[in-house]
């Protein structure tokens, strides 16, 4: 009878048991985070805003917690290739991805099916950045303001172009809005990155892009590529001589973009919080403002929530943008 009760004890308990030093075992796991490389997914290729400040933020994080942070460019199908691999990764904060509002707000609204929800298959961690458009010519095409650039187009109809760095992306978008505002015909190149597009733009295979800064404050430094305008609600600090869009006439151009750096969903809440605190580190420091300055773009920390809360907030103007730009879904 003896051996029978303890049977059926073993029987009850060995769950539990299991249960409880799985826990340990996690909750160990936790403790010791990070105890080896950390891979942090740009979904665009190299050369372009993403990849710039994903090198940057990588360094500083690792870094900070003490392993290697390993950029890992996953581009392609306008950032939608590298959400999905990230949506699919571990949940155990070994896998991070830099997205911004181009994939996590633009995309839904043009793309028939995406296989990867922003909202359902990440856990936001935190802001990171956030910068504006500007419009750039190739020195080639003889113009030098919005005016005169809007006059060559309709004096070519069909025979001139635009670059972006693919669909969905702010420089699509932008210029679009621009295409449509002036009833242009300009032909539309999209590209696997923005940091592609503009090299092909210095090259002179395309007339004009709205890029993002980073991949361009040298180039314009250089006079390969001549800027006109900005997308800002005011003038950028970092081309304070160009006019704005606004400026020019256009009154509701006003668009930016921001990046975030979210994980897959299920990660801890213990290192979501690491990670985030040592963001907010990061990003206050004077060497990351200065560095972010150069390119162009603004730093940022926020709460995780924060993250869903302004994509929630921006993501019916882009579709009312996107749909008066005529942009079908895909």
């Amino acid at each position: 009878m003896l051996h029978l009760f303890k049977s059926r004890l073993n029987y009850l308990l060995g769950p539990l048991f299991m249960i409880v030093l799985l826990g340990a075992s996690l909750a160990n796991a936790q403790s010791t985070y990070p105890n080896r490389p950390i891979k942090l997914i740009a979904p665009f290729p190299p050369g372009g805003t993403s990849d710039i400040l994903g090198r940057i933020i990588a360094q500083k994080l690792g870094d900070a917690l003490g392993q290697p942070v390993i950029v890992d460019n996953r581009p392609g199908a306008s950032g939608n290739i590298g959400h999905e691999i990230a949506a699919k990764s571990a949940p155990d904060g070994y896998t991070l991805l830099l997205s911004n509002s181009g994939p996590a707000v633009n995309n839904p609204h043009l793309f028939k099916q995406l296989n990867f929800d922003w909202y359902k298959d990440f856990s936001p961690i935190s802001l990171i950045a956030s910068g504006d458009l500007v419009l750039v010519v190739h020195p080639s095409v003889p113009v030098k303001n919005v005016a005169e650039l809007t006059a060559l187009f309709k004096s070519k109809p069909g025979q001139l172009n635009y670059g972006s760095g693919g669909k969905g992306m702010p420089s699509h978008i932008t210029g679009e809005m621009y295409k449509t505002t002036e009833n242009l015909d300009i032909l539309h190149i999209p590209y696997k990155g923005t940091g592609v597009a503009v090299a092909d733009l210095v090259a002179g295979q395309t007339q004009m892009i709205f890029s993002e800064m980073a991949p361009i404050v040298g180039f314009i430094k250089a006079n390969k590529l001549r800027p006109l305008a900005v997308t800002s609600a005011q003038r950028s600090t970092t081309f304070p001589e160009l006019p704005t869009m606004v400026e020019l006439g256009y009154p509701n151009f006003v668009f930016g973009l921001w990046w975030a750096i979210v994980a897959p969903k299920g990660v801890p809440t213990s290192i979501i919080d690491r990670i985030n605190q040592e963001l907010g580190k990061i990003t206050a420091s004077s060497e990351i403002r200065d560095s972010f300055e150069k390119l162009g773009v603004n730093p940022l920390h926020s709460e995780p929530g924060k993250v869903f809360e302004l994509s929630r907030k921006e993501s019916p103007m882009i579709g009312e943008i996107i749909r008066k730009a005529g942009v079908e879904k895909e």
